[in-house]
C-alpha cells in the first residue's frame, strides 16, 4: 500500500532529543496530530559533536527539499529557536516558499529577542524581519512574544498558540503520589543547569532557606556542569540539601514531579517553557521568574507565584511561603492543573494548529 503523501512538512530537532522543544514535539506526535493531519516529520538537528551536527542539518535540509520537490506538501512548519536554529529554519521556509509551499515559523527560543536585537548585526536582522515577514503564518507562544514579533516585523502575520501538555493521572493520594502533596520539603527545578535558569539564584535561595526548614532538600534534574554546582552547594554549606541526578526521561521525570512539594523555575528568560506546564498539569505549586510568557500562565497569588529574575531573596521568600503554607501550596496545585486543563490541553492546542492548517491550506 502506497504512503500517504504528506499534508505538512514539519522541520525541527530530533524528537528523541533533551530540551523543551523536543517535548513540545513528541507531546504532538503522540497526541496522533501527525497522523490526522498527515504531517511527515524531518529533523534538521541532533545533539552530539560538530561534524555529527553538520552531517545531520545536510541531511536534514536534503529531504527537506527531496520532500517539497516530489510531494508537495501544502504547509512547511518549521519550528525554531535561535542562532543556528534560526539559520537552518530560514533556509528550510526559503526552500518551501520558492517551490510554492505556504510556510509556518513556529517561534521557540526564550531568548530570541536579544538574539534579534543585540547578537545579530545589520545584516541578519534584516534577514531575520525578511523570514518573519515573508513567512505564511508566525506562531508565537504567548501574547507578549507575538507583541515584539509584530513590533519588530509589522508585516507579519503573527497567531498565538501556546504549548501543549498531556493531564496525568490525578489522585488525592498521599506524600510522594501523582497529584498528592509531596514530600515536606522538597523542591524541584528541571531544566538545564546553566546561569541563564536563575541555577545560582536558587542555590543562594536554598542557603537562605536551610537554617529554617530542616527537611529542605533542592532536587535539580537537567544536565550543564554537575561538579561545578556540587561546588556550588558545597561553598554555600548545602551540600547535603543538593541532588543532582543528571537528565530524567519522561519516566523519573514523572516520578520527581509526584514526590516534589513545590515545583521552581527562576530564569533569567524564557518562551513558555515545558518544565512550568509539566509541573502545572501534575498539580504542584509552582514558583517562577516573571519573565517571557510565563505570566500569562502563571497568575501570581491565584495558580503560582511569581518572582523577579535575578533576586535570590524575593525567590527564597516565594518559596518560604509555599513551603510554609500546606493549604496554599495545594489551592494553588489544584489552579494550576485547572489551568492547564482549560488552555493548554494536548486536545485544545491540537485544535488549534489544525484550524491553522486548513486556513492555510484553504480546506475550511
Amino acid at each position: 500500500m502506497k504512503a500517504r503523501a504528506p499534508r505538512i512538512l514539519m522541520v525541527g530537532t530530533a524528537l528523541d532529543g533533551r530540551g523543551g522543544v523536543a517535548a513540545v514535539l513528541s507531546v504532538l506526535r503522540a497526541s496522533g496530530l501527525f497522523e490526522r493531519e498527515a504531517v511527515r516529520y524531518v529533523s534538521t538537528h541532533r545533539e552530539g559533536g560538530t561534524l555529527a551536527k553538520l552531517v545531520h542539518a545536510g541531511a536534514g535540509l536534503w529531504a527537506t527539499l527531496r520532500t517539497c520537490l516530489l510531494q508537495r506538501p501544502a504547509i512547511v512548519h518549521a519550528h525554531a529557536s535561535t542562532g543556528a536554529s534560526f539559520v537552518r529554519k530560514s533556509l528550510v521556509l526559503l526552500l518551501a516558499r520558492a517551490i510554492g509551499c505556504k510556510t509556518i515559523f513556529h517561534l521557540h527560543g526564550g531568548t530570541f529577542r536579544q538574539y534579534a536585537l543585540e547578537r545579530s548585526g545589520v545584516l541578519m536582522r534584516r534577514w531575520i524581519r525578511h523570514t518573519l515577514e515573508r513567512s505564511s503564518l508566525v506562531i508565537a507562544l504567548s501574547d507578549s512574544w507575538a507583541a515584539f514579533l509584530r513590533n519588530f516585523a509589522p508585516k507579519a502575520r503573527v497567531a498565538v498558540v501556546p504549548n501543549a501538555v498531556p493531564l496525568p493521572a490525578v489522585t488525592a493520594g498521599a506524600a510522594g503520589e501523582a497529584g498528592g502533596a509531596g514530600i515536606p520539603g522538597r523542591v524541584l527545578f528541571l531544566g538545564r543547569l546553566e546561569p541563564a535558569k536563575g541555577t545560582a539564584e536558587l542555590l543562594d535561595a536554598v542557603a537562605l532557606l536551610a537554617p529554617r526548614f530542616p527537611q529542605l532538600r533542592l532536587v535539580m534534574g537537567g544536565n550543564g556542569d554537575l561538579d561545578g554546582f556540587r561546588g556550588g552547594a558545597a561553598a554555600r554549606g548545602i551540600a547535603d540539601r543538593i541532588a543532582l541526578p543528571g537528565w530524567l526521561d519522561g519516566a523519573a521525570r514523572d516520578a520527581e514531579l509526584a514526590r516534589a512539594s513545590v515545583f521552581c523555575l527562576p530564569s533569567h528568560a524564557e518562551g513558555l517553557p515545558m518544565a512550568v506546564l509539566e509541573a502545572m498539569a501534575a498539580g504542584k505549586a509552582v514558583a517562577a521568574s516573571s519573565v517571557g510568557g510565563i505570566p500569562e500562565l502563571v497568575r501570581d497569588g491565584v495558580n503560582g507565584v511569581l518572582v523577579p529574575p535575578h533576586d535570590a531573596a524575593a525567590l527564597a521568600a516565594a518559596l518560604a511561603r509555599l513551603l510554609g503554607d500546606d493549604g496554599l501550596r495545594a489551592r494553588l496545585g489544584a489552579q494550576a492543573r485547572a489551568t492547564v486543563e482549560a488552555q493548554y490541553s494536548t486536545q485544545a492546542v491540537c485544535g488549534r494548529l489544525a484550524a491553522i492548517y486548513n486556513d492555510l491550506a484553504g480546506t475550511r
